[in-house]
């Protein structure tokens, strides 16, 4: 027959617990620190100059899995360019009932117009608002993401927005550590160059092998074009 007393053996664990320090948080009062590449709410990016850094080209819709990107590119108009190339993203939407914040967009995107911010703590109230066009996602004057009433921006969410996902060693090639590969943005989205992440030696030997007969190799995120030139014997 069990101990009458048994009852309160339940309670073991409970009171094992409550001398201890908490590890919970009083959200959304107080937030945790987020990760340095936190995949968030997304923002496009201008140039220093103020230009716009997306071309129209569409491959960040091409890619996305989940189709929630829509970009309609447009001609730059010769006597008021929006963008340096050919043509800008005259239309520009993400439907945030479908992004699953994947970033494959961020990836693929070969002039780093697109990248994501920390935030991505928003709710809406109606299915429309949940639709982000092209003028809530452009950053602003000063190079920050626009604040929107449903969303819940906390300090840091929208520094280094640009450029931080861009590696200071393409496919682990020591010759390229410490340089920056990525364009300076607008206000707050410059990202300094910081130490190259170590690669596999199969990937240190690959770039070596691919290389090894380039003197200068330089990749223009503006014109979108590698130029490989002079030759080692």
């Amino acid at each position: 027959m069990a101990s009458p007393f048994s009852f309160f053996g339940g309670f073991k664990l409970t009171l094992a617990h409550i001398g201890r320090p908490r590890v919970t948080t009083s959200y959304p009062q107080h937030k945790r620190a987020k990760q340095p590449r936190q995949h968030g709410r997304h923002v496009l990016n201008r140039y220093e100059d103020g230009m716009e850094k997306c071309i129209g080209c569409e491959l960040c819709a091409g890619v996305c899995p989940v189709n929630c990107i829509y970009v309609r590119g447009l001609d730059n108009p010769p006597d008021h360019p929006v963008s340096p190339g050919e043509r800008y993203g005259y239309v520009y939407e993400i439907n945030y009932l479908r992004c699953i914040h994947c970033d494959l967009c961020v990836e693929a995107c070969p002039t780093q117009a697109i990248t994501e911010s920390k935030m991505f703590e928003f709710s809406f109230t109606n299915r429309a608002d949940a639709i982000y066009t092209k003028a809530e996602l452009l950053v602003d004057d000063q190079g920050f993401p626009q604040r929107l009433p449903w969303e819940d921006w906390r300090e840091g969410e929208a520094a280094m927005t640009g450029g931080w996902m861009r590696a200071t060693s393409p496919s682990g090639d020591a010759a390229f550590e410490g340089v920056v590969q990525w364009t300076g943005d607008l206000g707050a989205g410059f990202a300094p160059p910081r130490e190259a992440s170590r690669g596999t030696a199969m990937t240190r030997r690959l770039a070596r092998n691919r290389y090894a007969r380039c003197s200068i190799v330089t990749f223009s995120p503006r014109t979108c074009r590698l130029t490989v030139a002079g030759s080692r014997a």
